[in-house]
């Protein structure tokens, strides 16, 4: 198969799927596991590392670390993560985050 026509088949296939989740409604868990994915790339190895628990609920990113002085500079930073996560979902997936 050329190519083109495998980008053409993989473009049909991204159509299709993305249809798939929207009548399941699953778009947004999607975007939710995309962003809980990326969350070193977010936040850097440093938070990764000492991040125990993470995952979404209603709108809101609960995190819990191991470290409570980072707990204490996120919290200071909690506007700049809400607009990394929701960029990254392209969406308003997250509107708080509660730490743990």
């Amino acid at each position: 198969m050329r190519e083109k026509e495998r980008s053409q088949e993989d473009q049909k296939i991204s159509r299709i799927m993305d249809k798939m989740f929207r009548a399941y409604g699953l778009e947004g868990k999607m975007k939710e596991m995309d962003v809980l994915n990326a969350w070193e790339e977010m936040m850097g190895k440093a938070v990764a590392n000492r991040t125990e628990k993470l995952f979404i609920s209603n709108k809101v990113l609960h995190i819990k670390l191991t470290s409570s002085v980072m707990r204490d500079e996120l919290q200071f930073g909690k506007q700049v993560i809400i607009q990394r996560v929701n960029q990254l979902a392209g969406d308003e997936l997250i509107h708080d985050i509660w730490f743990e």
